[in-house]
């Protein structure tokens, strides 16, 4: 499946509130993202990989991981990236009630500070959206790695990566069990694309 290509703009029109690109002023800055963490391997792994090349990135962390796993967490934050809500325990907002949705939001509050939420799946209902806003700046995003997928055409996936980023591209990994094998082989591959395109990656 083409998950790795770019979100299409009639999407982004329909939830205009949402982030779906981050304004780059024409700067070479890709924004790179990570979901669904921490992982007290895979993660620092991650990290690593990051540090070699001197780039930064935002992690969307789940509330139960970071509990669980605090001083991965605590690492995230000292190498100077950011951390974001990404739920308590991976919530697909389709299938619960806002109520509940909100309430599990706000118990992932209790582990992380930040103002920025990834809705797990990118799926939310508008009056979840309308109920977060006030709080959060909701982000999505423009590129989906497809990491997630076990079925991934590697080389297929990499070259459209380095086709569809362009400045301002939020771009969505994920440093979890399910994902590890084809991040792991995506990641160092496109951050030295980045690198010899000579885009900067800054936090959201």
């Amino acid at each position: 499946m083409l998950w790795y290509l770019s979100i299409p703009k009639w999407i982004q029109k329909c939830f205009p509130s949402l982030l779906w690109q981050a304004p780059s002023a024409n700067e070479a800055v890709v924004y790179l993202t990570f979901d669904d963490g921490p992982h007290p391997e895979i993660t620092p792994w991650v990290l690593n990989e990051l540090k070699q090349r001197g780039l930064k990135a935002s992690f969307f962390c789940v509330g139960d991981n970071v509990r669980k796993f605090p001083e991965t967490y605590q690492q995230i934050l000292e190498e100077g990236h950011v951390t974001a809500n990404h739920t308590m325990h991976h919530m697909k907002g389709w299938s619960n009630s806002t109520e509940v949705y909100i309430q599990n939001t706000a118990e992932a509050a209790q582990y992380i500070k930040s103002k920025l939420f990834r809705p797990p799946y990118g799926r939310i209902s508008r009056a979840q959206i309308k109920a977060l806003l006030p709080e959060y700046t909701i982000v999505m995003w423009s590129l989906l790695s497809g990491d997630f997928d076990p079925h991934l055409n590697i080389p297929k996936a990499l070259n459209q990566l380095k086709r569809h980023t362009k400045n301002g591209s939020i771009v969505v990994f994920h440093d979890s069990v399910k994902s590890e094998a084809q991040m792991k082989q995506l990641l160092p591959d496109y951050l030295d694309y980045l690198k010899a395109n000579a885009y900067t990656c800054k936090t959201l």
